[in-house]
């Protein structure tokens, strides 16, 4: 008889799990899949999918399982997962996380927000909700956002045996990194009783959700002319906040020295200074803020900082858009500012 609680018309339970490069998606992925293959008799197939392997963009991981007498010979990407793991929900404002997820589907989230507000940001309608702080979890053991987020995915995939991960993230720690196999298997264990639901029913006169494959928006019938140039390169309306991994670094204007330590270290030049005059009369640069619109959270500053000017924090929503002070480019000829 099967365990698996769901499955697709190809006979898989699936889940998808969206992240960034550093949040340990990938190794979370494997795991998972070993978890179920070694510990539960499932057949089981585990990959990634990124662009630059590299801190801050964007990551997908996929996990088949399916019955012991089902083989696997689909390894395309997941387009309509069971369950959906969010590892950094920043990612809503440039991924489609919840594309192809089912009105009885899963949605598990890495917050400390409320049901409501996830739900509006992620246009889910219907469905579960799940959060758990992941990132509170690692910082408080000194682990990383991974085991917890592995935790709560646990307790959604009640036919998963905890007992296995937990050896499994001893198999995975204990020949290199030994001092971390107890403080892994504690985040694991408070994801997986921290994490919390809430469903949203239904309605009974609901329309079935289609499910509609994303395509390009340009193809070879819609694109542009060769040649032309669309929008001037520039990076005025970037928004870095889903490369950020959490933190943020805070700004005392009274503590600060203005020695340019933090200018120094920061690689993309989020430090604004004015032109003034120091008690003698004298002209000197002096630090008004950060343009956190450019500030991918590497903490570089704080490290460098010889004072409390600077300090490292957890991201809280609306900060960096509330403290944010705009950077003076020069006016381009044939530009923008």
């Amino acid at each position: 008889m099967s365990i698996l609680p769901k499955k697709s018309n190809l006979g898989f339970f699936e889940i998808r799990l969206e992240s960034i490069g550093g949040l340990g998606a990938n190794l979370a992925g494997k795991m998972l899949a070993e978890a179920g293959v070694l510990g539960l008799g499932l057949n089981g197939s585990n990959f990634s999918s990124y662009g630059s392997e590299k801190k801050g963009s964007p990551v997908k991981s996929f996990v088949r399982y399916c019955d012991s007498d089902t083989e696997i010979r689909d390894h395309s990407p997941i387009e309509q997962p069971h369950v959906i793991g969010v590892f950094h929900e920043a990612l809503y404002k440039t991924v489609d996380v919840v594309s192809g997820l089912d009105q009885d589907g899963v949605v598990l989230v890495n917050s400390v927000r409320d049901f409501d507000s996830i739900k509006n940001d992620l246009k889910l309608k219907y469905g579960t909700l799940a959060i758990v702080d992941a990132l509170g979890i690692a910082l408080e053991e000194k682990t990383k956002v991974n085991t917890a987020m592995l935790g709560a995915l646990f307790r959604i995939c009640d036919f998963l045996d905890p007992d296995i991960m937990r050896d499994v993230i001893r198999k995975t720690f204990q020949h290199k990194y030994p001092h971390l196999v107890e403080s892994n298997i504690r985040t694991f264990n408070r994801g997986y009783e921290e994490v919390k639901f809430k469903q949203y029913e239904t309605p009974a006169d609901a329309m079935k959700k289609q499910f509609v494959r994303t395509t390009p928006l340009l193809g070879y019938e819609t694109g542009d002319i060769g040649g032309v140039i669309t929008a001037n390169a520039n990076s005025i309306f970037k928004d870095l906040s889903g490369s950020r991994q959490g933190f943020l670094p805070s700004f005392e204007m009274e503590k600060c020295i203005n020695c340019a330590a933090c200018d120094t270290v920061c690689p993309d030049l989020c430090f604004v200074w004015e032109e003034g005059w120091d008690k003698r009369g004298r002209k000197q640069m002096f630090l008004r803020g950060i343009d956190y619109q450019y500030c991918k959270g590497c903490l570089k500053c704080v490290e460098a900082c010889p004072t409390d000017a600077l300090m490292d924090m957890r991201e809280v929503l609306g900060y960096a858009e509330n403290n944010r002070v705009p950077q003076k480019f020069p006016l381009l000829i044939g530009g923008v500012n």
